[in-house]
């Protein structure tokens, strides 16, 4: 056999795998999912349910792999400069997109070009709460007593450019009352110091205070939600008082820019199929969360009204990271 006929057959042989792996429908291998947060927390817990309802769907494994750092920059920053072939994934809470624009100076990657919706996944509702001493059982009645006892009434958080901040500067905006904010480093010193009466109130997630809301150790006073939620029934939205209030972030997944949109699709009907799942949907319930499927359009638009707003709490409360 001639020596050139022998190395075109070579070439030929060995593209055949190739081009038959670009023929392969999406996906034909495992996905990673990025989570921008430590193992063991609620966005780690979600995002490995999800995980693994969707790769069921899918029949590719889809692995959680955890890049915590910089209210979730780190991970964002990851993905942003992933190949966009729909095997590098983020699991997307406010910070990436929605809140760290307004709140640091800069970020490694571009919020609004950079990292493209592929569905929403969750609602995560919060919930006001205030200590057993504070004399007040409605919201209207916090509104009052506040506006009666300017900076006397302080709310927790569990740090500066926390949903549970930025919760509460809107509350305050909206009420207009004058309350205080006091930043904790995390949310367990700040759910000890409401339940010390160190501090007379907090708006924060449903899962954190649903146990101390049963045992009667604080008082739950309305939801930032809409709705009422099940979880918590007969608690009033703070809606109810405060026309338009709704404070409860949304997680999501995303995908690098450029990514084809068959695989944006693809991924899409597997999340909302996985979503419809009974068994996931009361697993999330359970974690407090309110699974919540979209369309790429529904999400990219929720993230642009979810920017217009915060960004306005965000410059008025003059809130920074650095």
């Amino acid at each position: 056999m001639p020596f050139k006929t022998l190395i075109a057959g070579l070439l030929l042989t060995l593209a055949i795998p190739a081009a038959h792996a670009a023929d392969t429908p999406y996906p034909n291998r495992p996905i990673r999912l990025i989570v921008p947060f430590a193992p063991g927390g609620g966005a780690d817990v979600t995002a490995r349910i999800v995980a693994e309802a969707t790769g069921k769907v899918l029949g590719q494994s889809i692995v959680v792999e955890n890049k915590p750092g910089a209210g979730g920059t780190v991970g964002a920053t990851t993905v942003s400069r992933a190949t966009p072939d729909g095997y590098t994934l983020l699991y997307t809470t406010p910070g990436p997109q929605i809140t760290n624009p307004f709140l640091m100076r800069s970020l490694p990657y571009d919020p609004e070009r950079d990292l493209v919706p592929v569905s929403r996944l969750a609602v995560v509702p919060s919930v006001l709460v205030v200590g057993k001493q504070l004399p007040v059982d409605s919201v209207d009645g916090l509104i009052k007593y506040a506006r009666a006892h300017p900076n006397e009434v302080r709310f927790a958080s569990a740090g500066i450019g926390a949903t549970s901040h930025l919760s509460g500067e809107l509350f305050k905006r909206m009420a207009d009352v004058q309350i205080d904010h006091i930043p904790y480093g995390g949310t367990g010193a700040a759910l000890q110091d409401v339940l010390g009466g160190r501090v007379e109130m907090a708006i924060d997630s449903v899962a954190v205070y649903l146990p101390q809301i049963k045992s009667g150790a604080v008082k739950a006073l309305g939801v930032t939600t809409p709705q009422e939620l099940p979880m918590l029934p007969g608690v009033p939205p703070i809606a109810d008082q405060l026309a338009g209030f709704d404070a409860s972030p949304v997680n999501y997944l995303s995908a690098p820019a450029g990514t084809p949109p068959a695989v944006i699709a693809t991924l899409n009907q597997a999340v909302n199929k996985a979503l419809d799942d009974p068994s996931v949907k009361q697993r999330m319930l359970d974690l407090g969360l309110l699974p919540s499927p979209s369309t790429p359009k529904e999400m990219a638009d929720q993230i642009a009204t979810e920017r217009a707003k915060w960004k306005q709490v965000i410059e008025k409360s003059g809130a920074r990271i650095d």
